[in-house]
Parts: C-alpha cells; structure tokens; sequence
C-alpha cells in the first residue's frame, strides 16, 4: 500500500515537472511573438493584428502565473484562474479602445507587414496549443491555460483572415470587423474561465 502511495507522488511529480517545462516553453515563445507582432501592428496599422499582439502579452503573464502554481492548492490555482480572466477582459478593453480609434482614423493597413506578421503569429500559436493539449483536463490552472490558447489560434486566423480582407477590398474595414469579432472572443473566454474558477473556490479548500 505505502509503495502504491510512492508510485502516486512519483507520477504527480513527473507530471508537475512536465507542465513546468511547458508552461515554460509557451512563455518563451509567447513573449518573443509579443514583440513581433506588436512592431508589426504599429507598423501596419492593424487593430486585428494589434489585439493579437496584446492576446500574447497576456498570454505570457498567464503562463507565467500558471508556472508559479504548479503543484499548488486547488484554491491558489482557482484564484490564478481568476487573474487570467482578468488579463483576458484586460486584452478585450484594450481592442475596444484600438477599435474606436481606428473608426475615427481609418486607414488601410500595409498588406505585407499584416500578412507576414499574422502567418508567424498563427504558426507560434499552433505550436503552443500543440504543447499545451495534452495537459488541458489536468487541473483549472492547465485547463485555463489551454482556453487562452485555443482563443490564440483562433484569434491567428481571424488575423490572417483580416489580412485577406484588406487584400480582396483594398480598404480597412475587414480588420475593423474581425478586431470586432475577437473583441467578443475574448469576452466569451474571459467569462468562462471565470465561471470555471468560482466553481473551484467554494468547494475545495486545496
């Protein structure tokens, strides 16, 4: 009995050494893909492409958040949960905001730049969902990680979307419309990994 108790702590470790590295991993490549497309949005002019680079941004703030409570309580990793909704409804004003602004100055983003930025956007986000799925049904704290993930690719080709939109019309307002759609996206994901962490709060203590 003691050793079926040893085996469980070896394999909750080795799964938590696993989400680390991970968790880790999608930091990286999260932060780096923030300042890609954060230059190539001021530089194209893109509200879609904008909102992305934001997405990723907080992105890496939740990977990091979520690398901290690895093997915490079900408590703690709840109320991280809560946060990265936060972050998440962070993200969705900050479009808004980019949304309103560009309806008062239109103008058509630079095609090229657009285009290049949301293909390595969409790709590095593959990959970090690729990374993340097999640990989605873990916990709250994974399973929220892998929502925010799955609203990056999502939200990669909305933006490659947005940039055949602007090719096909020759003008601004397909990426108003879908920094529009991800506007609502990133509200809808706000509001459950909400719901998913008051769940958690009430009946576990961790």
């Amino acid at each position: 009995m003691a050793g079926d108790c040893c085996d469980c702590s070896l394999d909750i470790q080795r799964l938590q050494a696993r989400q680390r590295r991970v968790l880790a991993i999608v930091l990286g490549i999260n932060a780096l893909t923030f300042l890609m497309v954060l230059a190539a949005s001021l530089y194209s002019g893109s509200s879609s492409l904008l909102s992305g680079g934001l997405d990723n941004l907080g992105d890496a703030l939740t990977y990091g958040l979520s690398l901290a409570v690895v093997g915490a309580s079900t408590r703690a990793k709840a109320r991280v949960a809560l946060f990265k909704a936060a972050l998440i409804l962070a993200a969705a004003i900050a479009v808004a905001a980019q949304i309103v602004w560009r309806s008062t100055h239109p103008a058509v983003p630079l095609l090229d730049t657009m285009s290049i930025a949301a293909l390595a956007n969409l790709g590095a986000n593959g990959l970090c969902l690729y990374l993340l799925t097999p640990y989605r049904h873990s916990d709250i704290n994974m399973a929220s990680v892998w929502e925010c993930s799955r609203n990056d690719v999502a939200e990669g080709l909305a933006v490659l979307a947005a940039a055949v939109g602007v090719w096909l019309f020759r003008s601004g307002w397909p990426d108003l419309v879908i920094a529009s759609a991800l506007l609502l996206m990133f509200l809808r994901s706000a509001l459950r990994v909400f719901r998913g962490a008051l769940a958690e709060l009430p009946t576990r203590s961790g």
